[in-house]
């Protein structure tokens, strides 16, 4: 591992970005030009102390989850993120539009800015790579898989469970929605691999995704009005939001409600509430 170039590289990559663009005050009394280090490293999920050593030059060669979390932080472009692998003399992840795809540096840094409102980062296949806290509070935090479960959309038409979230009189509008969705992916996509093996897998297990998919119905998901059900404020009306990212691959979504309306009045309660009193069960997280 190159450890000094390793160390300039990250302290570069530090200094060109702005407290402002992951959503952090500047305050009055900011001596270095980017961000400072515990900064990177909260940003990052490690210790500062961790961190201060790896920009020191020192330490052992962190891992490719480390990697990855550094990455992130510091809105790495796919080369870049390339580059500190090779740093470090890790091996470089395939790219990829799964759970392990690098989140876009312009979804990231505007995620980062919605404080007030849950939102996250899925990709187009509808597996979650980032949430923020109250995306967490609203619909819960995706399942630790791989493979097609990675995927809401197979979970949904697998795992009763996945339905939770949503009344049963909506389970078919979003049966609807998420198969008329994913086949404007797999045109988009030219149905490469991941997409077909997922369809594949879908038919397989489930009659209902066959007969929709049979339809071929196209509709991308840009918009949609959502019924939510909170284990503690009940059903939540809301409206959920998409931003595509320039190559379609990923999408940003987030959610609200018009002012004085209920569901409004029970987003400011979920800031209250949080996580701390989530029931709903590993396999939700719709978009």
């Amino acid at each position: 591992m190159n450890h000094s170039e390793f160390a300039a590289f990250l302290k570069s990559r530090r200094d060109r970005i702005r407290p402002a663009d992951v959503g952090l005050p500047a305050g009055p009394r900011r001596r270095v030009p980017g961000l400072r280090r515990e900064e990177v490293s909260q940003l990052a999920g490690l210790s500062a102390d961790y961190y201060t050593e790896l920009e020191r030059g020192r330490g052992a060669q962190p891992s490719a989850q480390v990697l990855t979390a550094l990455a992130r932080a510091l809105r790495l472009n796919g080369d870049e993120r390339d580059h500190l692998f090779h740093l470090a003399d890790r091996p470089v992840p395939p790219a990829t539009h799964g759970p392990a795809a690098q989140v876009q540096p312009a979804l990231l840094g505007l995620l980062d800015r919605l404080t007030t409102t849950p939102a996250q980062v899925i990709t187009d296949l509808h597996q979650t790579l980032v949430q923020n806290e109250l995306a967490a509070a609203l619909i819960g935090r995706p399942p630790a898989v791989r493979g097609p479960a990675a995927s809401l959309v197979y979970r949904w038409f697998t795992d009763p469970d996945a339905r939770g979230i949503y009344p049963p009189e909506d389970h078919s509008h979003h049966s609807r929605v998420f198969v008329a969705d994913l086949q404007a992916v797999a045109a988009r996509r030219g149905g490469d691999s991941e997409v077909r093996r997922l369809v594949a897998a879908l038919r397989r297990r489930s009659e209902e995704f066959t007969a929709l998919w049979d339809t071929h119905d196209v509709a991308l998901r840009r918009t949609d009005h959502k019924r939510i059900v909170h284990p503690s404020l009940g059903v939540i009306e809301l409206d959920c939001h998409s931003l595509f990212s320039e190559d379609g691959h990923q999408r940003l979504l987030w959610f609200s409600a018009p002012p004085g309306t209920e569901g409004a009045a029970q987003l400011e309660l979920l800031s209250v509430i949080g996580t701390q009193d989530m029931t709903v069960g590993e396999n939700s997280s719709p978009p």
